[in-house]
């Protein structure tokens, strides 16, 4: 899609209806289905923070957003595809200042050029005892990508025409936490799998915009 068509849809994403977790369904391994009720206690002392879907042209001035690979480490959520975001710092006013901040940190986008269109639904993470809350957003010029080096593997440009295809919506086996391997619903995006909570996320993104085209 032209970014410029993309730039037209922005007062309609601001205003429309989420379809909130109807959309997270469609993408959530079925253990966690059973511990949807019990995880909403566990909400209220689960740690915050913020991440970016950031939305922008590429030198084709076609629409692209941008994910990353994650650094293997010895932790739970080691060489996983995420948005850029992190949590919330005590410097941050706010969980939206925090994923611009942490957007920054992580792939160099200036926070000066980013517009945040409005908050998405909050996914919450029980493996990490984190509460997540996405936010949509766009910046006009195709960003000069710099990398942190120590948290972030590899850079993911998914074009949108690409996302929009229902092709891409799978399962597959994943090693989930405590070294478990399940069966789950994925996105595969540019050849890398795509579950959990940015699979989640992601879907609800997809639902938005499949209902604005």
């Amino acid at each position: 899609m032209d970014f410029n068509e993309f730039l037209g849809l922005s007062s309609k994403i601001k205003n429309i209806q989420l379809p909130a977790e109807e959309s997270h369904l469609k993408m959530i391994p079925p253990s966690r289905k059973a511990l949807l009720d019990v995880q909403m206690d566990a909400v209220h002392l689960a740690k915050k923070a913020g991440v970016l879907a950031l939305f922008y042209p590429d030198e084709n001035n076609q629409t692209k957003f941008v994910l990353i690979l994650r650094k293997t480490y010895k932790g739970i959520h080691s060489a996983q595809v995420s948005f850029p975001g992190g949590k919330l710092e005590a410097q941050d006013i706010s969980l939206k200042e925090a994923a611009i901040r942490e957007t920054f940190e992580e792939v160099g986008v200036s926070k000066n050029s980013i517009e945040v269109l409005r908050a998405l639904t909050q996914v919450y993470i029980p493996p990490s005892n984190f509460y997540v809350h996405p936010f949509m957003a766009i910046t006009p010029e195709t960003p000069f990508f710099k990398l942190q080096e120590n948290e972030v593997e590899a850079l993911i440009e998914v074009d949108l025409h690409h996302f929009l295809d229902d092709n891409i919506v799978t399962t597959k086996r994943v090693k989930a936490s405590y070294n478990i391997d399940v069966e789950v619903p994925t996105f595969l995006l540019n050849n890398h799998i795509v579950w959990g909570a940015t699979a989640m996320i992601l879907s609800e993104i997809k639902d938005l915009l499949k209902e604005l085209m």
